[in-house]
């Protein structure tokens, strides 16, 4: 039964997946195709061609390997000065660069001058390029905001999950109480499972942040307000000072990070609660910015990448995950011993974040990514409004395919990053708990 749900979550995931793709690849196709540019192929994956088929002068279809996607636009970049697609040098920079421009032209047919992709106005340009990874985006958000709102979030809650025993600085990372250790306030106050705290100190708490913040700041005498089998007790308790995990702005724990605060001594059950649209958004905003702080941190976490791939180094759960280390966390989530609810929310979250990544990471302003097209575009609008103020000549299109040598080294570093991710996620997986 194991290796059937893992193979059940892998595929789920690899739908998904292709979903993703050809839904980015359906923000270029139709606005290329609003725009009157000439789109010949529109395909999911890459390698050989196991299916298509040709509606109108597009043909549509899958390949065999899919990790990616691309449509095929007619005129990606301008001729070169003399009009012309120029002959080939024996500079491998130029053969680059004729060899993308011949690309460009390779499928013109007579009537097809009219309907180049470089020949539309670059503010035409930055939107077919970017109505793909914004097409990824529209689905991360949806997804994460129909999942958030109708299923929610583990969160903690007032709700006392365990109460300790004795007095263990948290930075101690033990669980067991040793001769010597003092009782912990909680159990001294009488505080027991399954108590409700509804007020600390006579002020009404309704959230599990505000009370801890107030433990914090309390080191001595405070009172705790309880619901305990449907009836309100008051318990009195001696707060101490400890060492506790640091807080981030965000109320979030910052790993192995400590400070002396007060103590209380309990755990805050878990629930899963759904968020309002307002929360929901909120969350999303953080998911969004994280994604931006991990995308700036990718080159610093190589080193480690490369220690957890080839010298046995432990595989941080912040560590970069390709698209074989996503399939394999959707099989375990299959197998996680939760109701199916959850699996199918986790499952939902994963495609989210996936989503969430093609659009990042598509929009950084290099070729051969979209956001390198983009930049190229905005870059030929900026010289042209400024050869008007300045009352020059034209400059003309700005020749984007000046640029390959540096798609390609970017290509390059893309792809020795990929297979470094692939080795670890083989070897050495992040695994979920």
């Amino acid at each position: 039964m194991t290796i059937l749900l893992t193979v059940l979550g892998i595929l789920v995931f690899a739908f998904g997946l292709l979903f993703s793709i050809a839904w980015h690849e359906l923000g270029h196709l139709s606005t290329a195709k609003l725009f009157g540019i000439r789109v010949p192929q529109y395909m999911v994956g890459f390698g050989p061609t196991i299916f298509s088929r040709r509606k109108g002068e597009t043909e549509y279809g899958i390949k065999a390997i899919p990790l990616g996607g691309y449509i095929r636009m007619i005129g990606m970049f301008p001729p070169g000065a003399d009009g012309r697609i120029e002959a080939r040098s024996t500079s491998p920079f130029r053969g680059m660069i004729e060899d993308a421009r011949s690309a460009a032209f390779e499928e013109l047919q007579p009537g097809d001058e009219s309907r180049l992709f470089y020949t539309r106005k670059p503010w035409k340009r930055v939107i077919v390029m970017f109505a793909g990874p914004f097409m990824n985006l529209i689905l991360a958000v949806a997804i994460f905001l129909g999942v958030s709102m109708s299923f929610g979030f583990a969160t903690q809650t007032t709700t006392v999950g365990g109460v300790q025993q004795c007095v263990i600085a948290q930075s101690e990372k033990r669980d067991t109480c040793r001769s010597g250790d003092p009782v912990s306030p909680a159990k001294a106050a009488g505080l027991q499972e399954g108590d409700k705290i509804v007020a600390f100190n006579g002020a009404p708490v309704d959230d599990w942040a505000t009370l801890s913040e107030r433990i914090r700041q309390t080191i001595g005498p405070a009172t705790l307000t309880v619901e305990r089998d449907g009836a309100r007790t008051q318990l009195e308790a001696n707060l101490i000072e400890n060492r506790v995990a640091k807080k981030d702005a965000d109320g979030e724990v910052v790993k192995d990070q400590w400070v002396r605060a007060g103590y209380l001594g309990f755990a805050a059950q878990t629930e899963i609660q759904p968020l309002g649209f307002v929360d929901s958004v909120g969350r999303m905003g953080d998911m969004l910015e994280n994604g931006v702080e991990s995308i700036i941190a990718l080159p610093s976490k190589v080193p480690a990448l490369w220690d957890a791939a080839f010298d046995g180094g432990e595989r941080a759960d912040d560590s970069p995950v390709g698209v074989v280390g996503a399939a394999r966390i959707g099989g375990e989530v299959m197998n996680l011993d939760v109701p199916a609810q959850n699996q199918i929310a986790m499952m939902l979250f994963l495609l989210a974040g996936f989503n969430l990544s093609l659009f990042l990471f598509n929009m950084l302003p290099l070729l051969p990514l979209d956001g390198g097209h983009i930049a190229g575009a905005l870059w030929e609008s900026v010289r042209r409004r400024g050869a008007r103020l300045l009352r020059r000549p034209d400059p003309g299109p700005f020749d984007v395919a000046k640029l390959m040598p540096v798609a390609y080294v970017v290509a390059g570093l893309f792809i020795c990053f990929t297979l470094l991710v692939l080795v670890a996620d083989l070897v050495n997986p992040v695994r979920i708990s």
